[in-house]
């Protein structure tokens, strides 16, 4: 009796291992891939508020994402009957950057799009506005030199030695006259608190005369605030909770809307992406195919898309069977004369 005990006892130890094997290999183990698939659609006007401007809207500028996940093998296998996935490698999302640093860099590229929809924005109403700097964003370390101290990928820059830093200049200015292996003491914002970090400087190259100086050893760039004449037409955003510069589009056409009088959507569903530059340049982004199925899931009936994905954008389009109406567009001026064509939707 107890040898039937003792071989059963051994045959369910062998069975809860083998489970645990199975369950770290399917779940927790990684893999060199990442999955995309459709993000979110995702109403624009509660993320921007343009102060004492005109609220009236009866449909939606939506913007869409895509979603991005690093892959187990489990997501591998189901992802294999989803014709919405996408199973790239891990390496090209990444091209040497950290996890950290790739989603410190989509931060910053969401600020920098943010900020260029303010400017097509301003420039089309015809408001006067500046370019105020505000703080410096950190979104990558370098390898070759290493940064030697506490500071890391999405950290603000607040200052130097408890004085502020708002732009690159200001801070290059700061560092002059010191000398690689100085330690100085960073403020800086990490996670929404103030902290300070003493940070040894490293000799790094400039890239343009090639000069040796002391630095960080970090890539950083400006957030910069852009700001009207007017203080009624000052802008805000809350924060999107996603990454990157193709929503600039779409946060141009709503900020625009608030601008001036009238509703620029006349009631209906409207989704797009692309990126813009200050003189309403729509460009290409990534991902279109997984935007038009976001958009289609959430009744778009239009899809502005920058005309360089078209195409792509075109066939899936066709491929999902979706009744939403695709409008390639190249500047701000092509998506505003297509809205002046449609009728009130009652």
């Amino acid at each position: 009796m107890n040898r039937i005990r003792k071989s059963g006892g051994f045959k369910a130890s062998i069975f809860v291992i083998v489970v645990a094997l199975i369950l770290y290999v399917a779940v927790y183990m990684p893999t060199p891939y990442i999955i995309y698939l459709p993000g979110s659609a995702d109403e624009i006007k509660p993320m921007v508020t343009v102060k004492g401007g005109d609220k009236e809207e009866k449909g939606v500028f939506m913007m869409t994402t895509v979603s991005a996940t690093y892959a187990n093998v489990f997501l591998l296998g189901t992802s294999l009957f989803n014709r919405n996935a996408q199973i790239d490698k891990k390496e090209d999302r990444l091209r040497g950057k950290s996890e950290a640093e790739y989603s410190a860099e989509q931060v910053w590229f969401m600020s920098d799009s943010q900020s260029s929809a303010m400017e097509a924005a301003y420039e089309k109403a015809g408001i006067q506005y500046s370019i105020v700097p505000e703080h410096i964003f950190v979104f990558g370390l370098s390898q070759d030199p290493k940064p030697q101290g506490d500071i890391m990928p999405g950290d603000t820059i607040l200052g130097v030695d408890g004085t502020a830093t708002p732009d690159n200049t200001i801070l290059s200015a700061q560092l002059k006259g010191r000398k690689p292996g100085d330690t100085v003491e960073m403020q800086l914002e990490r996670g929404g608190e103030t902290i300070s970090r003493e940070v040894q400087l490293v000799e790094v190259t400039d890239n343009k005369t090639g000069e040796k100086r002391p630095g960080l050893g970090v890539m950083i760039g400006t957030v910069q605030k852009v700001k009207p004449e007017d203080p009624d037409k000052q802008i805000t955003f809350t924060s999107t909770q996603v990454g990157g510069p193709s929503a600039g589009l779409m946060f141009t056409l709503e900020i625009y809307n608030q601008l001036t009088s009238g509703d620029l959507t006349k009631g209906h569903r409207i989704a797009g992406t692309g990126t813009i530059t200050k003189d309403g340049t729509v460009g290409p982004i990534g991902g279109v195919i997984h935007k038009i199925v976001a958009a289609d899931r959430k009744d778009a009936e239009i899809f502005f898309v920058p005309k360089d994905n078209y195409m792509e954008a075109e066939a899936k389009a066709k491929q999902i069977d979706t009744k939403m109406k695709l409008v390639p567009v190249s500047n701000i001026d092509d998506a505003l004369a297509y809205l002046k064509t449609l009728s009130v939707k009652s």
